[in-house]
């Protein structure tokens, strides 16, 4: 422990006083002041300061790992606001499709519409998007979304009778779920 001694300036005694007494603490004990050993406090004090730097570092390591993982994300799925607008324009060319199917299968509208479509369809499978497969496959809340239920004798209760928007995945995520009609089972 540090000492600080004072001065009288009327000549009185010299006192010896402590960290602890001016900050307000009960005078230590003088024996065992004189027995400690300075070398275990500053050890002490290294082996903390050590361990807060490690901590320090570890911590400001994992900062940039999570910063790099976010920028990954960030540029992997930079597409998908970009992407979710030309579904929107796919889902209005496949209706024109099918009301250009409506004048014949061999009409060149028809068929220039559909290479058109493929071309499309090919172009966002290229950019990681793909279609989810929904008729006949059990319902699934994280893949579809029921806007209806009705009776069925061919489909099983809870499974998905028709698709009235296609929903679409991007990469790993999805971008927007199948509309569907689901089957309640046979009709009572």
């Amino acid at each position: 422990m540090t000492k600080i001694s004072k001065d009288k300036p009327d000549g009185a005694k010299e006192r010896s006083t402590s960290l602890p007494e001016l900050a307000g603490a009960a005078p230590s004990n003088v024996d065992q002041t004189e027995t400690e050993d300075p070398m275990a406090g500053l050890q002490a004090d290294l082996d903390r300061f050590r361990d807060l730097a490690l901590r320090s570092q570890a911590d400001f390591e994992n900062y940039k790992k999570r910063c790099a993982r976010e920028k990954e994300e960030a540029i992997k799925y930079a597409n998908s606001s970009l992407l979710e607008r030309l579904v929107a324009i796919v889902d209005n060319f496949e209706l024109g499709l099918s009301a250009a199917r409506g004048e014949g299968e061999d009409s060149p509208i028809y068929s220039g519409m559909r290479l058109v479509l493929k071309q499309l369809n090919d172009f966002l499978a290229e950019n990681g998007l793909q279609p989810i497969d929904a008729v006949s496959q059990k319902f699934d809340p994280n893949l579809h979304e029921a806007i209806a239920h009705e009776p069925s004798e061919e489909f099983p209760e809870g499974t998905v009778i028709r698709q009235m928007r296609r929903g679409y995945k991007f990469k790993d995520r999805l971008l927007r779920p199948s509309s569907v009609v689901v089957s309640s089972g046979p009709a009572k």
